[in-house]
């Protein structure tokens, strides 16, 4: 079956190939780096643009995308909204305490950065300046870094949010 992937990932250029349309038209949207059309849609995720366009909508009315009025419209990833989904999973799948954990021991981790490269942030560091065989070590440790504080946000969000309810927080 020349569909079946399970002896690999799905070929890159049509990662979503065998799922139908409205999971397709959903993984272009995410895989979307810029508002596109509802057209530059419709190609990536192998479908007509009318298809799109109604898929689209009930994305934008779920907050899922963001419309732009104009010709031709664009339609664009809501990041708030993935945002706003993966706090919701870290409030409903721990504890304030394992939260409050979470949020120190990613603390701890950007303090450690902060200390070994002497900035405040991973942006302020100048990996050139580096040897050059520890490049790719510091932009490791770099992407980390960022990572962490990222990570920290979110669960401080959820750790708040779960703190202001009154709905326990965890199943």
């Amino acid at each position: 079956m020349a569909d079946d992937h399970r002896n690999g990932p799905p070929p890159f250029d049509r990662p979503f190939k065998s799922a139908d349309t409205k999971q397709r038209v959903y993984g272009a949207v995410l895989h979307a780096r810029e508002p596109m059309t509802a057209a530059e849609i419709a190609e990536r995720a192998d479908c007509s643009t009318e298809s799109a366009r109604t898929h689209l909508s009930f994305y934008n009315d779920l907050g899922i995308v963001i419309y732009h009025e104009g010709r031709p419209a664009r339609y664009e990833r809501n990041d708030d909204y993935f945002e706003w989904r993966r706090v919701n999973e870290l409030r409903v799948n721990n504890t304030i305490e394992e939260l409050q954990a979470r949020v120190s021991e990613l603390t701890n981790q950007i303090e450690a950065y902060r200390d070994e490269y002497s900035v405040d942030s991973p942006a302020e560091v100048d990996a050139l300046a580096f040897d050059p065989a520890q490049i790719d070590d510091v932009y490791v440790a770099l992407g980390d870094w960022a990572t962490a504080i990222e990570e920290r946000h979110l669960h401080e969000r959820a750790r708040r949010a779960s703190a202001s309810s009154t709905a326990p927080s965890h199943t």
